[in-house]
């Protein structure tokens, strides 16, 4: 599939796509793009104008809330209560001690839900999130949700961001996927038969 870059920025999507089912939104999210602004001062190697930053996610995943164990809403802490706040906000959190993991809110205020960024497709601004991973293989580029966060100059400064206004993160509306692939969610220990993992199976620039 060929996936035309935008030349003008997008129109971000509405709170109202986010404030669904967790399970549907994600499906629906493939395809979507994710669209980063850095300002000439985080530009690797310096620049006089800002970089836009363009990526189309082939891969997500879903977490619902005290109904899914794998989640961080299975219990409800201050780090988790994000996830029961307004939809279409980043919960941006630290993995493993080495990488972060953006997500999107979903479900209506007071529903706990989000979906994790899997993976995503390069588009625009490649150079740059090729500095900022110091890796040139667009295929592993941003394939993984830390190589998606490294990539995009994505942390936590961002976690509570409003994903649908237009500004340096938000999420746009792009080119679905001709097919949606399914299946049991990857590196985790709890619930790992729901297949709430969703992916493009046509897109090279899935997580292996």
């Amino acid at each position: 599939m060929t996936v035309q870059v935008p030349s003008v920025l997008p129109s971000a999507l509405s709170r109202s796509f986010f404030a669904r089912p967790t399970l549907q939104v994600a499906r629906d999210l493939l395809g979507a793009l994710v669209v980063r602004v850095l300002p000439p001062s985080e530009v690797p190697g310096g620049s006089s104008e800002p970089a836009v930053l363009v990526a189309r996610l082939v891969e997500v995943e879903a977490y619902l809330g005290p109904q899914d164990p794998a989640s961080h809403a299975y219990r409800r802490t201050p780090r988790s209560a994000i996830m029961w706040g307004p939809p279409g906000r980043a919960y941006v959190y630290f993995s493993y001690g080495n990488h972060y993991c953006v997500n999107v809110v979903t479900e209506p205020e007071g529903t706990a839900g989000a979906v994790l960024l899997r993976a995503a497709e390069p588009l625009a601004g490649i150079p740059v999130m090729q500095a900022l991973r110091g890796v040139p293989d667009l295929r592993r580029l941003l394939s993984g949700p830390g190589r998606l966060a490294r990539g995009l100059s994505v942390d936590r400064r961002f976690n509570g961001w409003d994903l649908t206004q237009p500004g340096p993160l938000y999420l746009a509306p792009g080119t679905p996927p001709l097919r949606v692939a399914s299946s049991p969610r990857i590196g985790i220990r709890r619930a790992t038969d729901r297949p709430w993992r969703f992916f493009d199976p046509e897109s090279p620039f899935v997580s292996r």
